[in-house]
């Protein structure tokens, strides 16, 4: 055998070699054990309608307008880090910011509980990979009402810890497990606190006064998200349904989630 022919055969070994170590090294990753949860997702069926959105007398949610919403899907209960490790596994995401602490029920030992520590992004990068979206601002209101009229919660005009997850005289006990709590009159669990949750709309403070009447969909740009429903470390008036308040959409924040929505086919 020639020189130039031992080189070629040693060189299709390596080659062979290397791709063998490629490929093993970009499977690993796939081999981590998948949380399994109890809580499967579901999607309900929120039927079309008019409401009221907002309130009168405060500034962000005010006034209080008529909207017509279409029919569409939401999650039955928020995301949780099961179903959000499966979809770390299956792209090249980041876990989120706080998992495997604790305190905040976030990682392998909660798999039934709000995945927390996620962006606004990484909501929307999720919606899509599930093949859903992110609620619309108005969206998320009607369907967290239920069909209750100016009420405050999802489940009326008063809140105590046998209704919500939320912080009461200053105490706390982290994200509870999804559906710990009654659905409200749509049949969705924790519209009212648990966790914060990521719509898809830009924060205007000012958007009230000018949102059109039919499936309203935010102003067109903003520095901010907006965020909806109070959460395990929000107090009961941020829990208010109508309540509005925004983060930057790069931040992962200890009371913050999502769950997602999907057009009717």
């Amino acid at each position: 055998m020639s020189k130039n022919s031992t080189f070629l055969r040693q060189s299709i070994i390596l080659a062979i070699v290397s791709l063998v170590l490629i490929i093993g090294s970009c499977s690993q990753s796939n081999n981590e054990p998948r949380l399994v949860g109890e809580m499967k997702p579901e999607l309900v069926l929120i039927p079309g309608g008019e409401f009221m959105m907002g309130k009168d007398g405060g500034s962000e949610h005010s006034p209080a307008h008529e909207v017509h919403i279409d029919s569409f899907y939401m999650d039955k209960y928020e995301v949780t880090n099961a179903e959000f490790h499966e979809y770390y596994l299956d792209t090249d995401s980041k876990l989120p910011e706080f998992w495997g602490m604790e305190e905040f029920h976030c990682g392998p030992d909660f798999p039934d509980h709000p995945v927390i520590g996620v962006s606004s992004g990484e909501a929307k990068d999720y919606a899509e990979w599930a093949g859903k979206r992110l609620p619309t601002e108005a969206e998320w209101e009607y369907a967290a009402r239920g069909g209750l009229v100016d009420m405050d919660y999802a489940h009326g005009n008063d809140l105590d810890t046998s209704k919500a997850n939320y912080t009461l005289n200053g105490q706390t006990i982290g994200p509870a497990r999804v559906g710990s709590y009654a659905a409200n009159g749509f049949g969705l669990h924790d519209m009212t606190g648990n966790v914060v949750e990521w719509v898809a709309d830009p924060y205007d403070k000012d958007y009230y006064k000018s949102s059109p009447a039919d499936n309203p969909l935010g102003p067109e740009k903003g520095k901010f998200k907006v965020i909806r429903g109070g959460g395990w470390h929000t107090g009961p008036y941020c829990c208010r349904l109508y309540f509005r308040n925004a983060l930057p959409t790069g931040l992962r924040d200890i009371n913050v989630g999502f769950r997602c929505a999907k057009d009717l086919d």
